[in-house]
């Protein structure tokens, strides 16, 4: 049975769990072939494995990369391309989150962030460029974050990074657009998955949050939309948060 996106190559970072995983998760089921990167080579190993049980071993990558070093990524764009053969769709989503005041917060945690958030972002965008340019239709998605719009105490390193991401994510739709790339930056509000939280879980224990599959399905429709059409910022959050 054909889907959607039949052809389609992408990559996703940080796609071994959470809203990175549920992304790679929808784009396989619309026909695309995915290539996932982490961190933790235990982690995307079992990923890569559930995806392929369900959508076949031909159409699914796992290429352990860290996306904070220029090395990785260059060795991970180079690596989607020799198994796929190019790239049309990038999502960044690979990111870090450490929760403090700014008096507490420590320069590694801070370089952290940055490096991940931020950086790494500009380098999966840069590296993949090339490849993007030669492919018909052009999809960026970076993962951001309504923190990039509304600060938060114990939120400054986190704040920082994802108010970047949104200026980041503007600056390379103006651009790239008329190389037929097209960009948005996804900016979630609270999604259960656990993230900044040691103890996983508590992921998935808070129904009123989004759900990484909302996420992943608001990623397939912008896909979908016309190539004339361009959402180059969506604000997503729960519905009904509970009263303070």
């Amino acid at each position: 049975m054909s889907g959607k996106l039949d052809s389609k190559i992408a990559l996703v970072t940080g796609g071994s769990k959470g809203i990175g995983l549920a992304i790679a998760e929808k784009l396989l089921a619309e026909g695309a072939s995915v290539a996932i990167c982490g961190r933790n080579g235990a982690t995307l190993e079992a990923a890569a494995k559930a995806l392929a049980k369900e959508h076949g071993d031909a159409r699914v990558a796992a290429i352990r990369a860290d996306v904070s070093k220029l090395d990785d990524v260059r060795a991970l764009i180079a690596g989607v391309k020799e198994r796929f053969g190019g790239l049309d769709i990038l999502v960044n989503n690979a990111g870090v989150g450490v929760f403090k005041s700014v008096g507490e917060l420590q320069p590694g945690e801070w370089h952290s962030m940055l490096d991940t958030n931020l950086s790494g972002m500009y380098y999966c965008c840069h590296e993949a460029l090339p490849l993007l340019k030669e492919s018909k239709s052009a999809y960026i998605f970076n993962i951001g974050s309504l923190a990039g719009r509304y600060a938060s105490a114990g939120g400054g390193g986190y704040n920082a990074t994802k108010f970047g991401v949104v200026g980041f994510s503007e600056a390379l739709m103006l651009d790239h657009r008329q190389d037929g790339v097209r960009v948005t930056c996804v900016m979630p509000g609270s999604v259960d998955t656990g993230f900044g939280h040691p103890d996983t879980s508590k992921a998935n224990a808070h129904p009123w949050k989004i759900q990484p599959e909302d996420i992943a399905d608001t990623v397939l429709h912008l896909l979908l939309l016309p190539g004339r059409t361009l959402v180059s910022k969506v604000e997503i959050r729960p519905s009904q948060p509970p009263k303070k």
